[in-house]
């Protein structure tokens, strides 16, 4: 059902990679709900996914950009502007990857080499979105920017490795930009902390199935489904969060406050 939360709005949408992205739920939902939007991924990843597929169903332009490389996120926000007629009211960032997890490396045997590329794409990134749309001053008064992290950022998962790093680097850029851009622009940055959810990406950490399993049984609500997350991050595009700001909201079915579930004291109990 469409509520038109997002009617007029522009916005850009990284990192749609397939039909179990969460950034591609929520650019279905986006367009559902009225919004204009280009997408972006970096060159490689758009090789390896279908992102024309979801240009065509919700009418939208593909601009590619490495996340990592100011250039190109001066010329896709130079070219967004472009296409769209006017400055940029949402940004959703659903980057991240690391090249030790993908490889198999433990966390006491880091290639460090590696460890700051899964830095400089999963959570500088982030901070080099918001400086382009800053000194380009592509913002509208009143947008907004989210992020997704996950809530490794403050607890230990141990095949989650150098992530755990980023996903805390990238909600501490939240808040310090934040409050920059709050008070430049009346624009709020937010980080989405979703569930263990089964994308692409996700599913490539080690020992996921359990992780996913677990949290799903500690959490009163279950875990929350990609479909659930872009429902979540569409209202903190839209003007009813106007003054939500700086948080690290977790959208996790309770798990994040649990101790301990019924459901794993009988798991154990066996």
């Amino acid at each position: 059902m469409s509520y038109n939360l997002l009617k007029g709005k522009k916005g850009i949408i990284f990192g749609a990679l397939d039909e179990k992205s969460i950034a591609w739920k929520v650019a279905l939902r986006a367009k559902e709900e009225g919004a204009e939007f280009v997408l972006t991924n970096a060159p490689i990843a758009m090789r390896m996914g279908e992102i024309n597929k979801l240009a065509e169903q919700c009418n939208a332009q593909i601009i590619p950009a490495d996340a990592t490389s100011v250039e190109d996120l001066e010329n896709l926000f130079t070219k967004a502007q472009e296409i769209l007629g006017g400055k940029i009211d949402f940004i959703l960032h659903s980057i991240g990857s690391s090249p030790n997890i993908r490889k198999g490396k433990e966390y006491g045997d880091l290639n460090y080499d590696w460890f700051q590329k899964t830095l400089d794409i999963s959570a500088l990134s982030f901070h080099k979105v918001m400086h382009v749309a800053e000194k380009q001053d592509a913002m509208n008064e009143w947008g907004s920017i989210v992020a997704l992290s996950y809530i490794a950022a403050q607890r230990v998962f141990p095949d989650y490795t150098d992530m755990s790093h980023a996903k805390a680097v990238l909600e501490s850029i939240a808040r310090n930009y934040g409050y920059r851009f709050g008070k430049m622009k009346k624009v709020r940055v937010n980080t989405v902390s979703q569930s263990p959810t089964k994308t692409t990406a996700g599913t490539g950490v080690g020992g996921f199935d359990a992780f996913y399993d677990y949290a799903d049984k500690m959490s009163p609500l279950g875990n929350a489904s990609a479909e659930d997350c872009a429902n979540y991050t569409i209202t903190l595009f839209s003007d009813l969060t106007r003054m939500v700001t700086m948080q690290n909201l977790m959208h996790d079915g309770g798990f994040s406050y649990m101790g301990i579930s019924e459901d794993i004291v009988d798991m154990i109990s066996k």
